[in-house]
C-alpha cells in the first residue's frame, strides 16, 4: 500500500475490530432462540448464523450500508479520525456491555458514534437527514413491530393449536424453528450485517484506496467472517440472557419471535432502513412471552436491557465526541 494510505489500515483494523465485538453482542440475537430451546446446539447455530449472516448480505444488496456509509454524516467534510473514534467507541461500549450479558445495540452505537465524531469535526452542517428519517423509521419498525407483529403470530398460533397436543406442538416447530432461525440469520446479515460493510466502504474512500463509494464482494465477505467469529468467540452470554433469561421459551414461541423479528427486518433492509435487530428480537421474544401472562416475562431483565439501549445514544456519542478531538490532535 502506497505510503499515502499507511494511516488507513488502522483503521481498517478498528472497523473488523467493531465487528467482531458485534458478533460478540448483536449477532447472537438471530440464534439464541432457537439454542434456548434446544432445537439446535450452540456450534450447529453458531455455523448457520455465520454462512446466512453473509448470504444475506450478498442477495439483498447494498442500501443498508449506503444509509450507513454516506447518508448519516457528510463523507465529503469527515475524515478517518471520525470513522477511528466511533469504532474505537463502540469496541468499548460494546466489551463493557458484553461482560454483564447485556444485548446492546451496536446499530446505535454506531449512529451515535459516527454522529458525536463527526460533530466534534464538522459541526451540526455534517448531519444528513435522509440518512436520520431512515434511523427514525427503524425505531419505529423495531418498537412496534417486533412487540406487535410477534404477539399476533403468537395468539394466532395458540388458537390454530388450541386441539393439538403439546408433545405434537414440539415436534412439529422443533423442525419449522430450523428455517425461522435461517430466516433470523439471514435477515440480520441483510440489515446488521451491511452496517459494518458500509463503514468499511466508507474508510476506504475517505483514505483514498477507492474512489467513488461501493462495496464490493471482498468486504462482504471479510466483515460477515469477522463477525462469524466474534459470534462463535463470545456470543454465549448474550445467548444466555436473551435465550434463558428473559422468558421460557418452546420451539413454537421461538419460531412466533423469529419470524415475526426477521419479516420486520427484511422488510426495513429492502427500503435501506437501518434498524436494531438487537431491539426487534428481543421485543419479539417479550411479545410471545406476554402471550402467556404478563408475569411470564422477566420484566427485571427486560428493564436492564432497555436502560442499556437507553443509554447507549448518549454514552456513544460523548465518547466518540471525545476521542475524535483527541485522534484530531494526534493525527
Amino acid at each position: 500500500m502506497p505510503d499515502g494510505l499507511a494511516p488507513l489500515i488502522p483503521v481498517l483494523l478498528l472497523v473488523l475490530a467493531a465487528e467482531f465485538v458485534n458478533g460478540w453482542t448483536d449477532a447472537p440475537n438471530s440464534i439464541a432462540t432457537v439454542v434456548s430451546t434446544r432445537v439446535l446446539s450452540p456450534s450447529q447455530a453458531v455455523i448457520m448464523a455465520g454462512v446466512l449472516n453473509i448470504v444475506g448480505a450478498l442477495v439483498t444488496g447494498t442500501a443498508v450500508a449506503a444509509t450507513v456509509g454516506k447518508g448519516l454524516v457528510d463523507p465529503d467534510v469527515i475524515s478517518l479520525p471520525v470513522v477511528a473514534a466511533s469504532m474505537l467507541t463502540i469496541v468499548i461500549w460494546s466489551t463493557i456491555a458484553w461482560r454483564y450479558g447485556l444485548p446492546t445495540s451496536e446499530s446505535h452505537a454506531l449512529v451515535a458514534g459516527l454522529t458525536g465524531a463527526g460533530l466534534a469535526v464538522a459541526g451540526p452542517s455534517v448531519l444528513l437527514w435522509e440518512g436520520w428519517r431512515k434511523v427514525f423509521i427503524g425505531i419505529g419498525f423495531s418498537t412496534l413491530l417486533g412487540f406487535s407483529l410477534s404477539l399476533m403470530v403468537m395468539t394466532g398460533l395458540y388458537w390454530l393449536l388450541r386441539h393439538t397436543s403439546p408433545s405434537s406442538v414440539r415436534g412439529i416447530f422443533s423442525r419449522l424453528q430450523i428455517l425461522s432461525a435461517a430466516f433470523m440469520a439471514f435477515s440480520h446479515g441483510s440489515n446488521d450485517g451491511q452496517k459494518f460493510m458500509g463503514v468499511f466502504a466508507l474508510a476506504l474512500l475517505l483514505g483514498g484506496a477507492i474512489l467513488q463509494f461501493q462495496v464490493s464482494v471482498w468486504v462482504i465477505l471479510l466483515c460477515g467472517t469477522v463477525m462469524g467469529l466474534g459470534t462463535a468467540f463470545g456470543g454465549w452470554r448474550i445467548i444466555r440472557t436473551m435465550g434463558f433469561k428473559l422468558t421460557k421459551l418452546e420451539p413454537v414461541n421461538g419460531f412466533a419471535a423469529e419470524g415475526s423479528a426477521a419479516f420486520a427486518i427484511v422488510l426495513a433492509s429492502l427500503f435501506g432502513i437501518p434498524l436494531s435487530t438487537t431491539h426487534t428480537i428481543n421485543l419479539s421474544i417479550m411479545g410471545v412471552g406476554a402471550t402467556k401472562r404478563l408475569s411470564a416475562v422477566r420484566w427485571g431483565v427486560a428493564g436492564n436491557i432497555v436502560l442499556a439501549w437507553i443509554l447507549t445514544f448518549p454514552i456513544c456519542g460523548l465518547l466518540s465526541w471525545i476521542l475524535a478531538h483527541l485522534l484530531e490532535a494526534i493525527l
